[in-house]
């Protein structure tokens, strides 16, 4: 794989604990998935490691994405605490690693972060590097610490209720792409009557039309899940082309309906 860009589609680990992580990791692998995204916090980077080495797909064939707690954030942790993730995944680097939210009360300077991040990409440690739940203003001190070109993407939420226009605009104007997580709000998209009428219209699933959507717009997607015929499902959403009507009516969708954002962690939001 490219390892120049993150890869349009992937899956997601989050919440998945435990057996349920090595089957949904193991099972993808098998339908073709190839991208995987976990993070430090989720508590399974040692099950998607078990379940990518037991898969027989060749680590150079795989884009792993982890994520840096907010913990390990001081110039003297993170690096470390880095290697320790890899150890868990069974590998010598992750193809992406991101910070994973705002430092709390700005505890840890985002230059300082930053900068350990970019280190940790100079050692090898990782292909690429970004951020994740970041505002304009955050990352705007992100390019001023390590330049845009350093940082591979911002994921954040962002789903037809939360569209997230400022903060993708203002990303994509830095050549930075943006990963969306939740791009299925929940499953609260799925039942939208316009997502459901599109669907039928095509052929397709409310699910399919949903990532298909943000695909299309130029992002990213990391949907998971534990069921095979919907990892299986999902994964065809790459051969949806929905037409210009069809966009316009997804567009439409925009509310506002932010469904994370933790006290404490969340910054100020576009």
């Amino acid at each position: 794989m490219n390892n120049s860009k993150t890869p349009p589609f992937g899956l997601g680990t989050f919440r998945l604990k435990g057996q349920a992580a090595i089957d949904s990791v193991a099972t993808g692998l098998e339908l073709g998935y190839r991208a995987v995204d976990t993070a430090q916090i989720y508590g399974n980077e040692a099950e998607v490691g078990q379940a990518i080495a037991a898969s027989g797909v060749a680590r150079d064939a795989l884009f792993v994405t982890t994520k840096i707690w907010t913990d390990n954030y001081a110039a003297d942790k993170l690096v470390a605490s880095l290697e320790d993730s890899l150890e868990k995944l069974r590998t010598d680097h992750a193809d992406l690693v991101l910070i994973h939210w705002p430092s709390p009360g700005g505890a840890v300077p985002v230059a300082e972060f930053m900068g350990a991040l970019a280190e940790a990409k100079s050692r090898g440690l990782a292909r690429q590097i970004g951020v994740s739940n970041f505002n304009i203003a955050l990352l705007r001190e992100a390019i001023a610490a390590v330049g845009a070109e350093e940082i591979a993407t911002n994921q954040v939420e962002l789903h037809p209720y939360l569209q997230n226009r400022k903060v993708a605009e203002f990303a994509s104007s830095h050549g930075i792409a943006i990963t969306s997580y939740m791009t299925l709000g929940y499953g609260a998209v799925l039942k939208e009557p316009v997502i459901e009428r599109i669907a039928a219209a095509h052929g397709a699933t409310p699910a399919q039309v949903t990532l298909a959507w943000a695909m299309q717009l130029g992002h990213a997607v990391i949907p998971s899940s534990t069921q095979r015929v919907n990892l299986e499902s999902n994964l065809r959403a790459q051969q949806l082309r929905l037409g210009q009507e069809d966009m316009a009516q997804m567009a439409a969708l925009e509310r506002n309906g932010r469904l994370v954002s933790p006290e404490g962690l969340a910054p100020a939001w576009d």
